[in-house]
């Protein structure tokens, strides 16, 4: 592999569903996820490539997903199994701890949270694309949750819009191993010009 180098000018970090649910002990989510999640490491090296890239001085962006409020669902005429599911289990949910972000990940000020997607892609009507692109970022670095849904619905999607992409393989985590094979060493790899460590990631941004 090429030697990372990013730009900082043309570059962000998004960190995708840092939610307690997902990430924090007691979390709706975090006992699915746990197993995969600790074997990486994936929380911590969440946080070393968030702090790197604020000590580089990128710009940091939060793709948060819809956080479950009372009435959500009920009158649509379709709703996809993974809507069902945040649904039935009132994932995120509004006004709760579970749909709060992890303590380490609050963002700071001049980090841009952008309007929560309802599905997978952190870009589907969302505000994702336009706040990238009215400031200035051709390059994103891809942290969080879950590898095989937000994470490559994501990327995917980044990639149709014409953005370059690193996905950081032990900052994200997922409900298995195979899950995260089939993500990290099936699909994405069609769309992500890099996926990499942390530790190749902080390595670069302190260049």
């Amino acid at each position: 592999m090429t030697q990372l180098h990013y730009e900082k000018d043309i570059t962000a970090l998004l960190v995708v569903d840092p939610y307690n649910d997902f990430i924090s002990e007691g979390g709706k989510i975090w006992p699915r996820i746990k197993a995969v999640a600790e074997a990486n490491n994936c929380v911590p090296h969440m946080q070393q490539v968030l702090t790197a890239a604020r000590d580089a001085k990128l710009r940091v962006f939060f793709a948060m997903h819809h956080r479950y409020r009372p009435g959500d669902y009920e009158s649509w005429t379709y709703i996809a199994p993974i809507q069902k599911a945040a649904w039935k289990r009132r994932s995120f949910e509004f006004g709760t701890w579970g749909g709060e972000f992890r303590d380490e990940f609050v963002p700071v000020a001049g980090e841009i949270v952008v309007s929560e997607h309802w599905c997978s892609s952190g870009f589907a009507n969302t505000d994702l694309d336009v706040q990238l692109k009215k400031h200035g970022i051709h390059r994103l670095i891809v942290i969080g949750l879950v590898a095989h849904t937000c994470i490559e619905a994501t990327v995917r999607f980044a990639a149709e819009l014409g953005y370059d992409v690193t996905v950081v393989k032990d900052a994200v985590a997922d409900y298995s191993d195979e899950m995260m094979h089939a993500a990290l060493e099936i699909n994405m790899p069609n769309y992500a010009s890099n996926i990499v460590t942390a530790k190749e990631i902080i390595d670069a941004l302190r260049v």
